[in-house]
């Protein structure tokens, strides 16, 4: 990990280093102030250098609060509640408008919500009928065009029939072994090869989680790092916005980059997916389903993304969390 993240985001070894303790620190301040603050929580992310942990806050009495952890505290107008409810009303708008748009997403450093599209026009056209609060909503063109990483041509990793997509991570439910991968790749009932199972629960579009039962096959703590290395999964923290993260798939391999939102609504050509996780590290078709892991915790499973590894790129995954809860499985920990 510490090797790719020098690479993908341009840091010395010390860098690295510094910045994987700070985001763990980071996690645990986050997760606390999250319950403290209660309804007047507007999101929290890092700074660039992830040396301090920004937590908005829609109450001036919470700053001593905040800064009491160490965290610096930003008042803004609108909690965190508030930007998620106008998410709702986006992924609630007409189907029309929703596939004209690329991506919707809180940003929590500008406490507003932003909605992506391939035109102004189109990102304009959805915001109009979703009925938001326009002060709050910022429109853009972008280039991103999301697309699922599956990829029907075949390689390693595990298969449903002439399709491939990436083990995310180990899990059990009671004493079956499995693992959780992206929905998109199969179906209640289809079957996988190496390893062999059978899908148990699959849920795409809307959200983009499975998960497969793998009886007779040894599930591990570990998720394949750069070189082949294991890097060891001991839990599923969220990480902020802005720590580092990295994905592991196998057509692209170890790759890295940042989270840049959280709950971010993605358009494919199958429909709109909801609550995913947008970062910078780059992947391909093939990738689907494979692990987000930010230093030690796991983060998620790939959805999809827009440009590749050659030109750099935007991946979005679906959290491992909402699909342990939805599904009863245990994440295997080291």
């Amino acid at each position: 990990m510490i090797d790719a993240l020098e690479r993908d985001l341009g840091l010395s070894e010390s860098q690295v280093v510094t910045r994987l303790a700070n985001e763990e620190r980071a996690a645990a301040v986050e997760s606390s102030l999250t319950n403290q603050l209660g309804a007047s929580y507007g999101g929290a992310w890092l700074n660039d250098d992830a040396s301090k942990l920004m937590v908005a806050t829609t109450d001036p009495a919470t700053t001593a609060t905040i800064e009491s952890q160490g965290a610096q505290p930003v008042i803004v107008t609108r909690t965190l509640a508030q930007l998620n409810s106008i998410i709702q009303r986006l992924d609630q708008a007409p189907r029309r408008a929703r596939a004209a748009a690329a991506l919707w997403f809180v940003d929590v450093t500008t406490n507003s919500v932003s909605v992506q599209a391939p035109t102004l026009e189109a990102a304009e056209a959805l915001a109009t009928a979703a009925g938001v609060d326009r002060s709050a909503v910022t429109v853009s063109a972008t280039a991103e065009r999301p697309t699922t990483f599956i990829n029907i041509i075949g390689g390693a990793a595990y298969f449903i029939g002439g399709s491939r997509c990436s083990v995310g991570f180990s899990v059990t439910r009671g004493t079956t072994p499995g693992f959780v991968t992206a929905g998109h790749c199969g179906r209640p009932g289809s079957r996988t090869t190496s390893p062999t199972g059978t899908f148990q629960g699959s849920s795409f579009p809307g959200n983009d989680y499975a998960w497969v039962a793998a009886p007779g096959n040894t599930v591990t703590p570990y998720v394949r790092g750069s070189g082949g290395a294991n890097v060891i999964v001991r839990g599923s923290t969220q990480a902020a916005v802005n720590a580092s993260i990295c994905r592991s798939g196998s057509t692209t391999g170890w790759r890295c980059g940042l989270i840049r939102q959280h709950n971010a609504s993605v358009t494919y050509p199958q429909g709109t997916v909801s609550g995913l996780t947008r970062t910078s590290a780059c992947a391909e078709p093939g990738d689907s389903g494979g692990s987000f892991i930010s230093g030690s915790q796991a983060q998620g499973t790939t959805s999809g993304g827009s440009g590749n590894c050659s030109v750099g790129g935007t991946t979005y995954h679906q959290p491992v969390n909402e699909a342990l809860g939805v599904y009863g499985l245990t994440l295997v920990t080291g």
